[in-house]
């Protein structure tokens, strides 16, 4: 009984041998290599008339690397969450507040 595989099987088109005389000649590539916060090391490849970045995103943590293993760049700082009244607590005093409540109450009771 036939089990439905065919000789090419995994094949697609377009597959082949990937080698450079069908996909063309490479540019010439540099690596560079970079560390972050962490330690860790990446070397990403660049064409050789490609700029070199300063910082590269680790691939590991996220965190910025530095081409300076004993330099890394610092993280970037980031504020807490905070919520709608925070930032309300922040621009009012407790004093403003209790004025804006009684003026608010004022209104609906009709008063004002």
């Amino acid at each position: 009984m036939a089990q439905g595989r065919s000789g090419i099987r995994g094949a697609r088109i377009g597959s082949g041998p990937m080698g450079e005389p069908e996909r063309g000649d490479l540019a010439p590539r540099r690596t560079v290599s970079y560390w972050c916060g962490n330690g860790h090391h990446s070397q990403p490849s660049f064409a050789i008339e490609a700029v070199v970045p300063d910082a590269w995103d680790c691939p590991r943590c996220g965190l910025p690397a530095g081409p300076d293993f004993d330099n890394a760049p610092a993280a970037p700082s980031h504020a807490p969450y905070m919520t709608h009244l925070g930032y309300v607590r922040q621009r009012r005093s407790p004093e403003d507040g209790e004025i804006l409540l009684n003026e608010a109450l004022a209104k609906l009771r009709g008063t004002i």
